[in-house]
């Protein structure tokens, strides 16, 4: 049996965070676990309900992240936990109902046949994107078409968020050398995946609250110009 972790951070989410948990849990996946990765910049009830049902199912982990400095932070602290815990696969999914927990056993299906990465696509055939305003779905596709020009990946999708890794992928990385603090983080993560064996499949993105501020965008292109210059260079220093 595998054990499995599915990190997701969150934040002020108590209107749908038990809702979100219990739906991973319902899967009765063997081995299946819920680490709910947590900072100081949540101000509602959602640590208390992680709490409450940590106490109560020992498949949930209440983690919670004080050095955090974003949900970039949160996402590399979770995948560290997962390791540290133990974990086959690692899972890295959106709360919300952003990211859907019935495709989860979709990606372990192909993690089980051999892939080290797999990625959730929008932009792949039957994948879709609902609920979000145009502008921000160019912005993720002129991204993923930007990323495949300079950094040599050939991927539909290079700034979606719901992907799965086998652990020795993670392994492999030096967490505290990434260099993106935002969205471009997705983007990075697949750079340095590139050359493990990886596949795309559809997923059906569903926008949620969350806010996109365009100086993300300004970051993007710093970290893009490292990316490049990385790729050019032939450096590793996201490799332990």
């Amino acid at each position: 049996m595998k054990n499995i972790f599915a990190v997701m951070p969150v934040a002020n989410e108590e209107a749908t965070i038990e809702q979100d948990i219990r739906k991973i849990l319902d899967l009765r996946l063997d081995g299946l676990q819920v680490a709910i990765v947590m900072d100081n910049f949540s101000r509602d009830r959602t640590a208390e309900i992680v709490k409450r049902l940590s106490r109560a199912d020992g498949r949930v982990h209440y983690v919670f992240h004080e050095r955090s400095n974003g949900v970039v932070s949160c996402y590399l602290y979770g995948f560290k936990y997962a390791l540290e815990h133990g974990a086959d696969y690692i899972i890295e999914m959106d709360s919300g109902g952003s990211h859907s927990p019935l495709d989860i056993p979709r990606f372990i299906s192909y993690l089980n046949q051999g892939y080290d990465c797999v990625f959730g696509s929008r932009f792949a055939s039957d994948g879709r994107i609902v609920n979000v305003p145009f502008y921000r779905k160019f912005i993720s596709w002129g991204g993923t078409l930007l990323a495949n020009l300079f950094l040599g990946t050939n991927l539909t999708d290079m700034t979606s968020g719901f992907e799965a890794f086998n652990r020795r992928v993670l392994e492999k990385f030096n967490f505290e050398r990434f260099l993106s603090r935002g969205h471009i983080y997705q983007t990075e993560m697949k750079f340095y995946c590139r050359k493990f064996k990886c596949i795309e499949i559809p997923i059906v993105y569903k926008g949620s609250g969350s806010s996109f501020k365009f100086k993300s965008v300004r970051e993007a292109f710093a970290v893009l110009f490292l990316l490049i210059k990385e790729r050019l260079l032939r450096r590793g220093g996201h490799l332990k």
